[in-house]
């Protein structure tokens, strides 16, 4: 008999999927389309090394203290001021920088969430989000969802039922793990939707930039300012490692997101920040991203080449605008959790599409990460998952009287 009790709450907190598939691919030999990983060949290694440099040698004392919970003042300086062209009306008394924009999900739930209250999420959604919300032991509510994301009739029938709805978690931009961007005209009609409902949103927003042939629409929060909390980060564009994303809210929310936030871990890493401001300080991201979205669309469009190219009749995906994910539809009958360990036998690693679902999985989805393998890899690791795919629907069929 343990000696520790735990809280109830910690029954909720389940190991993340994808981390354990993670290392499963470690494995020699393995393929890896399961993490949502930025490509390593993306890091601007140079601009953090004199970056790193600078820092250290003009403000080592203050960028290795302790430092404000708000974040480096710079830093949301340039994030108020980016938002701004955006659309958006942030002050940057509104930033308050984060380790990752993981933990902005923390905090919000930490803040947002009492136990039993309903949160609607879309379906599926974004794994991460449901393994940070759950600990606070919300109910969740699913919102029917097509390929253009959210449907607005959901939004709105929540205020009847599911009254005391805290709020709505919705990523526009290149959704993981659909990929799908929320186009113009939903995004009013999710919005209207969500007033007439009052139900606030939460936006996430780590893809954003990362659009092959068009930059998406202004954010939600460009049209519901004070309904709407915006998250950001800079792991896509820069670096994961550095751990820093930012949460903008409504000024009413911003103490209380504070003091979670101080309660969590003081602050996020100064020196991190400093390094970060000064390599975006003079507009090196404007330099910086496109190089990653000529690198990104060069690899989605060999991965949609292979997939045509071996996958069986009755899977169905869409090639996503921009991010870093295919979503795939199996014929009827299959399970993406009994393919995987067919699969990483074979050589070749996915995430099954259970995962991102509140309630209801579609046991038949799965998610493919292109941005971390060569367009030759993709071909030869989309190649590999065809043939398991096909024996496996053989089975299947031989297995059926």
């Amino acid at each position: 008999m343990s000696l520790w009790t735990q809280a109830r709450r910690s029954a909720r907190m389940n190991p993340s999927i994808i981390r354990e598939i993670l290392k499963v691919t470690e494995r020699p030999g393995v393929l890896s389309m399961a993490g949502g990983l930025p490509s390593p060949d993306s890091f601007p290694v140079e601009a953090m090394r004199e970056a790193c440099a600078r820092v250290l040698a003009t403000t080592a004392r203050e960028a290795l203290q302790y430092s404000a919970s708000e974040g480096y003042g710079p830093l949301r300086d340039w994030v108020a001021e980016r938002l701004n062209a955006s659309g958006m009306a942030v002050q940057a008394s509104q930033v308050l920088v984060t380790t990752g924009s993981q933990q902005g999900l923390d905090l919000v739930g930490k803040v947002l969430i009492d136990a039993g209250a309903p949160v609607a999420v879309e379906t599926p959604t974004y794994l991460g989000a449901l393994q940070a919300f759950n600990p606070y032991e919300p109910q969740y509510v699913g919102l029917a969802s097509d390929g253009d994301g959210p449907l607005p009739e959901a939004i709105a029938a929540l205020r009847h039922d599911a009254p005391g709805t805290r709020y709505a978690y919705v990523l526009p931009n290149f959704q993981n793990p659909t990929g799908r961007v929320m186009p113009h005209s939903r995004r009013a009609d999710v919005v209207a939707a969500a007033q007439r409902a009052g139900v606030p949103l939460v936006e996430d927003n780590p893809y954003g930039d990362l659009w092959f042939d068009e930059p998406p629409p202004a954010p939600l929060a460009a049209r519901w300012p004070e309904g709407t909390i915006y998250l950001g980060s800079f792991s896509k564009v820069l670096a994961p490692g550095f751990r820093l994303g930012y949460v903008v809210a409504p000024e009413a929310l911003c103490p209380k997101l504070l003091q979670a936030k101080q309660a969590a871990d003081l602050h996020s890493p100064g020196f991190n920040q400093r390094v970060v401001y000064e390599v975006i300080r003079d507009g090196f991201l404007d330099r910086h991203i496109p190089t990653i979205r000529e690198r990104y669309r060069a690899q989605r469009d060999a991965m949609a080449q292979a997939l045509a190219r071996h996958l069986p009749d009755g899977c169905q995906w869409r090639a996503p605008q921009g991010g870093m994910f295919f979503w795939v539809q199996l014929p009827a009958g299959c399970d993406a959790m009994a393919l995987l360990p067919l699969a990483v036998e074979a050589g070749i690693a996915f995430v099954p599409g259970a995962a991102f679902y509140a309630h209801a999985p579609d046991p038949r989805t799965l998610r493919l990460s292109f941005v971390t393998l060569s367009p030759l890899d993709i071909a030869d690791g989309v190649a590999v998952l065809g043939r398991v795919l096909r024996e496996h629907l053989d089975a299947l069929a031989e297995a059926t009287p």
